[in-house]
């Protein structure tokens, strides 16, 4: 089963078909004893995971990355600078991080500094030379 979604990027698309191929062969393996929750990440027979084994599996594989291990929550303050970073509207950084509100993507950003603002302020500064 192909994943369509329009919004996701390709590495995030290819992940979930990776996942669902995973998921159907470990229902395959546990049979009448699949719990079926529906749930993206699962246990071997399809329970929700435990935050702590879910900390620990994500702890694992930060690791064989060779990234940094960092809260999972921080994470998604990692995806806001990254999208200041490459100076996504805020607009769009809203809807991938999926704030209700623009002003908390607002708050986010305005405490990173992108590339556009440090030319700015450069501008600035040699303006008053």
């Amino acid at each position: 089963m192909k994943v369509a979604c329009l919004s996701a990027p390709d590495l995030c698309v290819r992940a979930l078909e990776d996942r669902r191929r995973t998921e159907a062969r470990l229902r395959l393996a546990a049979g009448g004893a699949w719990a079926g929750t529906g749930l993206v990440l699962t246990t071997r027979l399809g329970d929700a995971l435990d935050p702590r084994n879910f900390h620990r599996a994500f702890k694992t594989r930060a690791a064989k990355a060779g990234v940094p291990v960092m809260p999972v929550h921080a994470t998604r303050h990692t995806c806001a600078s990254l999208l200041v970073a490459l100076d996504v509207h805020p607009r769009v950084a809203m809807a991938i991080l999926r704030h209700s509100k623009i002003a908390v993507t607002m708050d986010i950003y305005s405490q990173v500094s992108s590339a556009t603002t440090r030319e700015a302020l450069k501008r600035l500064g040699e303006a008053f030379g």
